[in-house]
Order: C-alpha cells, then structure tokens, then sequence
C-alpha cells in the first residue's frame, strides 16, 4: 500500500496541516483504501497510505484530525454540472442559499447554475453580472455559470467566455420560459462555429421541435398522456442534427439529460468517429419508471420524460458500457403551486424534479443492486463531470486537488421525507422512497460546510480555456 502511495513531497511539509482525515476505506485511484488525507490552505498537500505492524493508518500532526467510523468512506466531493438556482427573478421557485444547502447535505461540493429560469437570463455579460451579484455570499459550496445561447446573441457569446462562464446551453424545442428561446439546427450550428474557435463547450437540451409540436397534447392526469406529447422521436432527432452540426464544426459538444436509450447506438458511433460528444443523464430516469407513476402525480413531470423500466435498464447498461459518461440531477424546483396544478393536470403543470440533496444514494441505492462498485458512481458524480467542464481540481483525492471531501455511509438506510430537505420547497419524486446510503460530513476547501455560514465560492472558467477555473 505504501507504494501505491507515497508521501507528495508537499513543499511546506514542515508547516502545520490544518486537517487530517484518515480511514480504513478513502476513495484513491478508483480504489477503498487505508489512508490519510492531509489538508493545508484548502488543498490536499499529501495523501499517506503507510499502515503500521498494527495495522493502523500512521497520523501526521494536525490541528484537527477526524478518523473515520468503520461504517464510513471518504469520497471526493460531488460536482453537478446541472442546476437551476432560478436567481435572480424567481428566487421564490429556489434561489442560492437554499440550493447550494441542499448541495452540501447531499454531498456535492460545486455545482454549475444553468443559465434560464432565473431573471435575466445569463444571455450576455451583463446578465452574467447580476447573477453573480445575487449569489455573492450567498452560497454553500463552490458555483461556476452557463452562459446561453439564444437566438441574436452571438455578438455576446466571445464576451461571456472571457468573463468566465464554463460553456453555453441552448435547446432545440421551447424551454418552458420565453426570455429563453429556443435555436434552429443552423443557428445551433452558427453558434457552434463560433464556440469551436475558442474551444468553448456548448450544451443542448435536445429534443425536435416541429415532431413535440405535432404530438397530442391533451389536458389529462394521465401519465401515458404526458408521455405520448414528448416522443422518444423527438429525441433521437434532435440528437441527429446535434451529432451532425458538432462534426461539421469540430466544436466541444454535451448532450444534456438523456431520457432514451434508443439513442445510444448513435451516440456510440459519434464518439467512435472522433465527434466530440459527450452525455449526461439523471437520478430520476435511472430510478423511476413510467409504468409507477400514478394518475395526476405531476410530481413526476420533467422534460424530456421517464420513460418505460425496458428503458431505464437501457440507460444503465448504456452508463456501464461508457456511452452515457456521468450523472447529474437537473435540480429544476418550482413552487408547488405550479408542480402540482389543476389537481394534476401533467400538460399545464411545472416540469422538473428537485433531487440535488439525493443524487448520491438515489443512484447508489440503484447501482448497488446491480453489482456496480461505489468507485464507478463516484467517477460518474465527481471526477467525470468535473473533467467535462475543466475543473481539473476537483473530483478526486490527490495531492494538488481541491480539499472537497465528503463522510459517506454506504451501507446506512433513511427514507426520504420531503420536509426535511434543504431545497425551498418540499415537494420531490421521492417522498417516502426508501434509500441506501447517508452522507454524513461535506467539507469544502478542508472545512466542514456550516449551513448557517455560507463560505462557498464563485467561480471563473479560466479564459486560456485550458482546463483552470479560477474564484471570481
């Protein structure tokens, strides 16, 4: 074990640490192992794996050491790329104090704010400045920003990259609110042109248009109803011109929320091309299926939708092999007056699900009934979305990284009570659901994180685009 890993040769070695953290089972390399993880300023400095005659993981002197209970791990603190804050203009829907708590009790070190839903839109620099003025001081762990892509904005999109959003969102259909339009295939692929000389990431949600617009959509409680108005058509279409306009520019492309597996073959073949494409999917269509979801349970409304349990198990088969290469939640609150309205009525009522404080142990509690290892859920929840998006720093336990760390019990059991979650509203998919795996300790930058003391921070895509990101 010592050879696996040896002392970093930390250059302050002789200076006090401000934190040990050492266990029976810390998360290196892919691997539970027997380690000490020393902090200093923030940053992991040295990782000690040596073990004594005893067995006991040796200790460097520190000004606060936490051993780890025998039930418990250390993981790298999550980073979900996928969150709608909604402030500024409808911070009663959320807003970064309550969603950056859910965040930390959940797990998940830094987010990335989406760039609608929220009022202005993060559509130009000056946008961009006002919501960073909201959530200054505001929050609990570390937040980067989209910037959007909408119709007339290219004049704006080379300015957002020099002010450090870490890419662009657009959608191929309606996005639910008008200040946020949605693009035609060539003005995605305009953007794209432009996006590709910088390097510069674009994310789409991708659903078609024209094949949504010529759905039934009747007013009805019925989920099959819900379902029919949001084709798995539409989506291996609008996937197509995706694939397509991104191997014509060469550009950075994310496929957001993938809902249907049938588009996998498609999206394996791009990536075997050498397209530049990656994607994402949620806790919510690797949990639930559409065959549950009862009459009128608008609880369950999101966009693109769950779909059958055939496809779910699709999904992770599509995860395990590689195609799909992380998770994250698309935390999309509302109040309740818009998630459950008209006594569910699934065409008018608000599309999303809040599950940002339960990512880990909703896909945990999924993963571990099909064999797959904690490693690969912390490599989809952590070290994979924080590549993706050029948070070098984050997603892993080594010296030089961010000290973003969090306890987890992995064999530890709760059900879900919606009042005793940490995001605005109480309203969630998984109210009663029962669950495996508590998080017990979040810590940012080497401290645990206080939920009555924001000390997260904002952060900035470094401008070179080569991988940094930098506080604001």
């Amino acid at each position: 074990m010592s050879e696996r890993m040896p002392r970093s040769g930390d250059p302050d070695a002789s200076e006090p640490l401000d934190l040990v953290i050492r266990g029976a089972r810390v998360l290196i390399d892919g691997e539970f192992v027997a380690a000490s993880v020393c902090v200093r300023d923030g940053v992991i400095v040295r990782v000690i794996g040596n073990v004594s005659e005893s067995g006991e993981v040796t200790t460097p002197a520190a000004v606060r050491i936490v051993e780890l209970a025998p039930d418990e791990v250390l993981i790298p603190g999550l980073v979900d790329t996928h969150v709608h804050v909604n402030e500024p203009g409808r911070t009663e829907w959320e807003g970064f104090a309550s969603a950056t708590r859910a965040a930390a009790a959940g797990g998940v070190t830094t987010i990335v704010d989406m760039p609608l839903n929220s009022i202005p839109p993060t559509t130009d620099v000056a946008a961009l400045a006002v919501k960073r003025e909201a959530a200054e001081g505001a929050v609990f762990v570390d937040v980067g920003f989209w910037g959007g892509v909408v119709p007339d904005n290219a004049a704006d999109l080379e300015p957002l990259i020099a002010d450090g959003v870490f890419g662009f969102k657009c959608f191929l259909s309606p996005s639910g609110v008008d200040e946020f339009p949605a693009v035609t295939a060539d003005e995605l692929e305009a953007a794209m042109r432009r996006l590709a000389a910088s390097d510069a990431l674009i994310i789409v949600h991708a659903e078609d248009a024209a094949l949504i617009e010529g759905a039934p959509h009747p007013h009805s409680p019925e989920y099959a109803d819900f379902l029919a108005s949001r084709p798995r058509e539409a989506e291996a279409a609008a996937i197509d011109v995706v694939i397509e306009r991104a191997r014509r520019t060469g550009v950075r492309a994310h496929i957001l929320h993938l809902s249907s597996a049938d588009a996998l073959d498609r999206i394996a073949a791009a990536k075997r091309e050498g397209v530049r494409i990656t994607v994402e999917t949620c806790p919510h269509y690797l949990t639930l299926s559409a065959e549950e979801i009862p009459a009128g349970a608008t609880t369950f409304k999101c966009c693109p939708p769950i779909r059958e349990a055939g496809n779910r198990e699709a999904l992770w088969a599509g995860l395990a092999a590689g195609v799909i290469d992380f998770v994250v939640s698309d935390h999309s609150p509302a109040p309740a007056e818009l998630k459950l309205a008209l006594d569910g009525d699934f065409e008018v009522a608000w599309g999303g699900i809040s599950s940002l404080q339960l990512g880990l142990p909703l896909v945990w509690t999924e993963a571990r009934g099909r064999g797959i290892p904690l490693s690969r859920v912390v490599e989809w929840m952590s070290g994979a979305p924080a590549r993706r998006v050029g948070l070098t720093a984050k997603g892993r336990i080594t010296p030089g990284a961010a000290a973003d760390l969090v306890v987890f019990a992995p064999d530890a059991a709760f059900t879900v009570d919606a009042e005793a979650l940490e995001h605005r509203h109480p309203v969630c998919a998984y109210d009663g659901r029962e669950l495996t795996g508590v998080v017990r300790a979040t810590y940012l930058a080497g401290r645990p994180v206080d939920r009555e003391r924001p000390a997260g921070r904002l952060l900035r895509r470094a401008e070179s685009m080569d991988g940094a990101a930098d506080v604001a």
